[in-house]
């Protein structure tokens, strides 16, 4: 049954000042007040001189004092437990580069207490899993797969893939909604096979290097994690799904201080377009007058789109830094944040879904102990498959099948010996029956390997699923027992802020009442502070107008120049076609509507062109169709667009020659003795010493002045080209 609508949970998180910021003498601009959920933001410029503080409400903050694991226990813990429960969550960190994203995401090994809230997330699961013990005595068996993936200038890569260069295609269906088709899926049974995965995938992840951030996430990174858990009442076995996306965000960057040139900056340039089509997403979800919601403006919204405006549990973690030269970035993040608050989703429970594995994992095991106990077995006992002896199967079919396999020699021995002292039979008849035995102890054998393959495949199988409480030990009851009580401490405490906001909205509803006073110098000391509090609000309103003004204007500018841009591209192509491409086939590259070729593929979002055709007579060895009228063209044109392949006949030009026949014996005798000397003794067997001989040698071999003396002792520094006259 579908819930009712609940906000977008939004927690903003501000790291502390990093050393570079500590070597410049950075001031603290952006301040995080946990005990009130507010992140204080100030203009220490001086432009801002003067200017009032901004302040931001949020569903929690974190100061730079804040551990991981408190940050997990507020913001992730609750969309975990719920994905354990049968919904889809989602968990994904945003804001610039650099401002602690991965580090609340991933966090460091360690020690423990900085892991982040991926790692924490796995030993959330897994220890659910080992103390799921009903009171009834029915146990739930769990089955969790995990996938990462990243989203790498717009093209989605497979991380645990031998080749996660190539990439994959994203494909929507009506039962499983948007997935990505190839995507690799590891079945995994504890915390240190799925940290593993992680580990696998990162060392693929696209990273590199800026001016503010030497580890720079250079993609949209997506870890996916699918629990599914089958849980009987004694009568009927009921299935629930969830799934998990933990989304790490590559940071927007401004070009100006990450310094990005080359690929950086086509990286960047790629972030920031699918960050700002989330942004155009988040603000036509909130608008609630768009008719149309962009998610296909980029891969990034089409995976989130049921994590926003749609039936997923969703919680968003801003990060930011306090340093008073992000002033802007800040701002930026915050009103992002803002804005996100007011998204509305409807998750609902994933009960009996179609495509369960689980559902298939467990039909296959029946199918498998249904063959085990049809086949013939040469033994009166039955064979079964229970919990205790099912690790012993494949030892006791090898053991069993060994045993009869000795039994069958033996016997088939005895048989053979009795037939050779029978003297009545014929040698036909012996023949035969060996045969025959010969072909019941094949198909015996044939069938105790079919039976032993199948115990295999069974234990394989079944060692695949978890069974809830199998697993559980002291310390996973103590760690279990600890989060539930930071869960309800988390719990109370959120209850304490909504207290805390609605006492001040009423506080602030009370300016507007009609209230009495004992004197006049009473009423105008209340109606000072009413006019004070009044005023500083129409400051903050003012200067938040001011600095949307400022910022409408900055997207305006860069909106412009990508049009610009965009104008520029178009009109060359256009010059392109119009005097390159006759007017008739031009047309064809047009929309299918206005009589084209062109063809919109909604899988790729491109426009695809069909091939043409081609008409003629296609001849055997050719590179292309030869038509009649260039067959009769050829002999007599020698234009190459009547020739079958693409390489154009040109006469070849010779130069003229500048050098002059000699009959002169002397110089003929001159040059037949070097060129013999040159073959015999080549100059890269010459010995080399430091006095210059071999250069001197290399110029007396080269040069040729008909009589004239040789210059080389004078031109010993300089080796040249030498020229010979005649």
């Amino acid at each position: 049954m579908p819930k009712k609508a609940e906000s977008i949970k939004v927690v903003f998180r501000v790291r502390p000042l990093n050393s570079k910021e500590k070597q410049h003498g950075r001031k603290i601009a952006t301040i995080a007040h946990e005990d009130k959920g507010v992140i204080e933001l100030r203009n220490s410029s001086p432009e801002g001189e003067g200017e009032v503080s901004k302040t931001f409400t949020f569903d929690a903050v974190f100061s730079e004092k804040s551990s991981q694991r408190h940050i997990y226990d507020v913001c992730a813990a609750p969309v975990v437990q719920s994905v354990l429960e049968g919904y889809n969550g989602t968990v994904f960190a945003y804001g610039q580069t650099g401002a602690g994203k991965t580090h609340t995401m991933e966090g460091v090994n360690e020690p423990s207490t900085l892991r982040g809230i991926i790692p924490n997330t796995f030993e959330h699961i897994f220890d659910h899993i080992a103390l799921n013990d009903k009171p009834n005595g029915s146990k739930d068996k769990y089955l969790v797969r995990a996938s990462y993936f990243e989203i790498y200038n717009e093209e989605i890569r497979d991380l645990l893939s031998q080749t996660p260069q190539n990439s994959l295609e994203l494909k929507e269906s009506p039962d499983s909604g948007i997935y990505v088709k190839g995507l690799t899926s590891t079945v995994v049974k504890s915390v240190a096979e799925i940290d593993d995965v992680l580990q696998k995938g990162k060392k693929n992840r696209s990273v590199g290097a800026t001016l503010m951030n030497a580890g720079s996430s250079r993609s949209h990174s997506i870890f996916s994690i699918v629990v599914e858990c089958c849980s009987s009442d004694g009568l009927n076995e009921h299935i629930r799904v969830g799934k998990l996306n933990l989304v790490d965000l590559a940071g927007s960057e401004r070009q100006s201080k990450t310094g990005a040139t080359g690929e950086r900056l086509k990286e960047a340039t790629k972030i920031n377009l699918s960050l700002s089509a989330l942004g155009n997403v988040i603000s036509a979800l909130v608008d609630g007058k768009s008719n149309h919601i962009p998610y296909r403006d980029s891969k990034l919204t089409r995976i989130l789109q049921d994590s926003l405006g749609g039936n997923t549990k969703t919680v968003m973690c801003a990060n930011a830094g306090p340093a008073d030269y992000n002033y802007d970035e800040s701002l930026s993040t915050l009103r992002y944040a803002n804005r996100a608050k007011n998204i509305k989703n409807r998750p609902v429970i994933n009960e009996d879904p179609k495509d369960a594995m689980l559902r298939e994992y467990q039909e296959e095991i029946a199918r498998l102990k249904e063959c085990l106990s049809q086949m013939p077995s040469s033994s009166s006992a039955a064979v079964a498959v229970t919990d205790t002896d099912r690790e012993t199967i494949v030892e006791e079919c090898r053991s069993k099948a060994s045993r009869e396999s000795e039994d069958l020699i033996a016997k088939t021995e005895a048989e053979m010996e009795k037939l050779k002292l029978n003297h009545h039979q014929t040698t036909e008849e012996h023949a035969a029956l060996q045969v025959r035995l010969e072909d019941e102890t094949k198909a015996r054998m044939e069938t105790e390997n079919e039976r032993m393959e199948l115990g295999k495949q069974l234990v394989e199988m079944e060692k695949q699923l978890m069974t809830g409480g199998e697993i559980a030990n002291t310390a996973a009851k103590q760690e279990a027992a600890l989060r539930k009580a930071n869960q309800e401490l988390v719990a109370k405490r959120e209850s304490e802020l909504a207290l805390t906001r609605k006492m001040n909205e009423q506080e602030e509803e009370k300016l507007h009442l009609q209230e009495e006073y004992s004197s006049l110098a009473d009423e105008a000391a209340s109606k000072t502070r009413k006019l004070k509090k009044l005023y500083s609000k129409y400051q903050q309103a003012k200067a938040e107008v001011k600095d949307l003004e400022h910022e409408f204007l900055d997207e305006k500018s860069v909106i412009l120049d990508s049009i610009r841009d965009l104008t520029k591209q178009l009109k060359l192509k256009d010059f392109v076609i119009s005097n390159f491409i006759p007017p008739r086939y031009a047309l064809l590259y047009d929309d299918v509507e206005n009589g084209g070729r062109a063809v919109w593929d909604e899988s790729t979002e491109t426009w695809k062109i069909p091939p043409l055709l081609h008409q003629g007579v296609r001849t055997r060895g050719l590179h292309r169709p030869e038509t009649d009228y260039a067959r009769r063209r050829k002999p007599v044109d020698p234009n190459p667009r009547y020739h079958t392949d693409d390489i154009v006949v040109l006469p070849l030009a010779m130069p003229p020659r500048s050098t002059p026949n000699s009959d002169d014996a002397n110089t003929i005798h001159k040059i037949t003795s070097i060129l013999e000397m040159d073959l015999n003794n080549p100059l890269k067997e010459l010995p080399s010493n430091k006095s210059g001989r071999t250069k001197h040698r290399e110029h007396q071999l080269f040069s040729v002045n008909d009589g004239t003396k040789s210059k080389s002792r004078r031109n010993k520094s300089k080796r040249t080209r030498p020229t010979t006259a005649y």
